[in-house]
């Protein structure tokens, strides 16, 4: 039984320190390990660096954590081989709550060595956050100092401590936990085996659970760029995230100026367009794991990153506030965009191959990107690529040096197979048809409008080219009507199908293919979209359909239904017949155009048994 040599009360610099530190200081009492294994890695670097420049002896004892653990007896200790604490020493860092001894040997040796690169602590917290699961905390600890004796401090939580001889023969120091009945869990193998890789995984020393070495010790990004191979990073990604589809690409960070980062974020294969909850990026302070809660880290369209960085600035108690308030954190983020940036450069001009296959998974988040920093916009504004109609990818610049002749004009395609017959006959004219398909582009589209002022978008059926019109076929004047054609036919389908809103325009296109044709005007669909997104749930859906009652149906006047409808129009007893086709031809317009509603689906059902019916008493 050692003899007690001081009673005392710790000395707290700030009042009611503990419910401080179990309540407000940490957001989970998990981390009270990482913390305790972060103050042996301190320890463990401090005793290195004094080996190196001549004031501690060399040894030849390793250098590592070793974690033991008794359930049965709500037992835990952590155990390293440092540089130990004398008596004086515990009564200044451990007595004295929040007195850093990180910050005091900073400042010591801050001229010799870069001392500070490899130190963990910043407040001098951590180690109370051992009490937000134990009852009862013991120190044993010796001094790598010459005649140093054993100590001992003991405390239960409360501010009173005792300080006795120890019992350590070895250099270092020992945490033994007395953990809380309902803290127990923390005497599990699993649960420890856990943590340590969550928190400590990338520690420089060996971390021993028992006899099994529990951590993996050395994180990629610690490595250049130019000595990692290709086979090192997909292992690396399956690593982090195990089972996971191979990734599209990856960002390498290593910087030491203006600010140190490591780290490497990788683009994933994506389940949809959209897939944010796929992204994960683990924050890391001195390869010590801080957090992967990092939304706020990253702006938004790098939601979908997946992979760890390294901040050594960064205290290992970081907050979500801070993270988001904190000025560093900020230069940290811009220069992530801006690495980003430059990674998708490089690869559009080293491997354009590549770079268009992975364009489909990652072209949402680029596009939200370009529209949220103008800075991002700026540096990848030249590799933003388009698929098009001849199935190949271009720029914007390349699409209009293709297709001069629509002066500054893009046509595009939403994907529906509505808007097919439309692409054809752009396409028949020689004419490229842009894909975009996502939720995103239809604000992505008025955005490179506002970037290229005059360059204008126009959906594939939002009207019909001249270039698409057949002016050789254009219809002669009938003597009788005084009226072309093409009017005499406008005026039948707007008298067949009585709809004030609606538009009936007669042109002879040069395809013969189509009888007719739906047109929306592009700022009406626009703004029949925007309704409707911005307005959902609250009669948007209503308003917005009201807007697409003032439409136009385009008859083609050069296809053989609409010349024989004509026809058969100046027949007597036709009349039931030419307005059953005159609907059955707006509706098969109707229905590509868009999907009908239930009332329009089940009148063109009616109709078309009908037409049906028609043809089978002609036979």
């Amino acid at each position: 039984m050692s003899t007690i040599q001081e009673k005392g009360t710790i000395s707290v610099q700030m009042e009611n320190i503990f419910p401080l530190v179990k309540k407000a200081l940490y957001n989970d009492k998990e981390i009270f390990l990482r913390e305790l294994i972060s103050n042996g890695v301190d320890a463990m670097n401090k005793f290195r660096h004094l080996t190196m420049i001549g004031e501690a002896e060399k040894s030849d004892a390793e250098l590592a954590i070793r974690v033991d653990y008794d359930k049965d007896q709500r037992i835990l200790s952590i155990s390293d081989s440092g540089i130990g604490m004398t008596a004086d020493e515990i009564k200044k860092y451990i007595n004295e709550v929040a007195f850093s001894s990180a910050h005091e040997f900073v400042e010591r040796y801050q001229s010799k060595e870069k001392g500070d690169s490899q130190i963990i602590g910043h407040f001098g917290l951590g180690f109370y956050s051992a009490f937000m699961v134990a009852e009862k905390v013991e120190i044993q600890t010796l001094s790598y100092q010459k005649d140093a004796k054993a100590v001992q401090w003991t405390c239960d939580g409360s501010p009173n401590f005792e300080l006795s001889d120890g019992e350590r023969t070895e250099r270092g120091t020992t945490i033994k936990l007395h953990l809380f009945a309902d803290e127990v869990e923390f005497a599990e193998e699993p649960r420890l085996q856990h943590l340590i890789r969550k928190y400590c995984d990338f520690l420089p020393y060996p971390i021993y659970l028992k006899t099994e070495q529990a951590n993996k010790q050395e994180p990629l990004w610690n490595k250049s760029p130019n000595d990692v191979e290709e086979k090192e990073y997909l292992d690396f990604y399956q690593y982090l995230f195990p089972f996971s589809p191979e990734p599209h690409l990856w960002i390498h960070l290593n910087v030491e100026v203006p600010f140190r980062l490591k780290g490497i974020l990788y683009f994933p294969r994506l389940t949809h367009e959209m897939d944010p909850s796929k992204g994960q990026i683990k924050l890391y302070c001195n390869n010590v794991f801080v957090s992967d809660q990092t939304e706020d880290f990253l702006p938004r369209f790098l939601a979908t990153l997946q992979g760890g960085i390294d901040c050594p600035e960064i205290p290992l108690n970081v907050s979500r506030s801070m993270l988001q308030n904190d000025p560093y954190v900020q230069k940290v983020s811009s220069f992530i965009v801006r690495k980003v940036a430059d990674r998708l450069k490089q690869m559009y001009t080293k491997d354009r191959e590549k770079f268009e296959k992975t364009w489909e998974d990652i072209h949402t988040f680029i596009k939200f990107g370009v529209m949220e920093d103008e800075k991002f916009h700026d540096k990848v504004k030249d590799v933003l690529i388009f698929k098009t109609s001849q199935d190949d990818y271009v720029t914007l610049d390349q699409y209009l040096e293709r297709n001069t002749k629509l002066d500054k004009k893009v046509y595009y395609s939403s994907g529906e197979s509505g808007q097919q017959k439309y692409v054809d006959m752009l396409k028949a004219e020689g004419i490229d048809v842009i894909y975009l398909n996502t939720l995103i582009d239809s604000h992505f589209i008025q955005y490179l409008e506002y970037k290229n002022n005059d360059v204008k978008f126009a959906r594939v059926d939002s009207g019909i080219d001249d270039l698409l019109v057949d002016e050789d076929k254009a219809s002669l004047v009938d003597p009788k009507t005084n009226k072309t054609g093409e009017e005499t036919v406008q005026d039948l389908f707007q008298r067949e199908l009585k709809q004030e809103q609606l538009t009936v325009k007669a042109q002879a296109l040069k395809s013969d293919e189509v009888p007719a044709l739906i047109v929306l005007p592009e700022q009406t669909r626009r703004m029949y979209e925007m309704t409707r997104m911005m307005q959902q749930g609250q009669g948007g859906e209503e308003l917005a359909e009201k807007m697409l009652a003032e439409h136009t149906l385009v008859l083609n006047s050069n296809h053989p239904l609409i010349q024989n409808l004509q026809n058969l129009a100046g027949k007597a007893g036709a009349e039931q017949e030419v307005h059953l086709i005159c609907e059955h031809v707006y509706e098969l317009a109707m229905m590509a155009h868009r999907p009908l509603n239930p009332n329009q689906m089940s009148r063109y059902v009616s109709n078309a048994n009908k037409v049906l019916q028609l043809m089978a008493s002609k036979l």
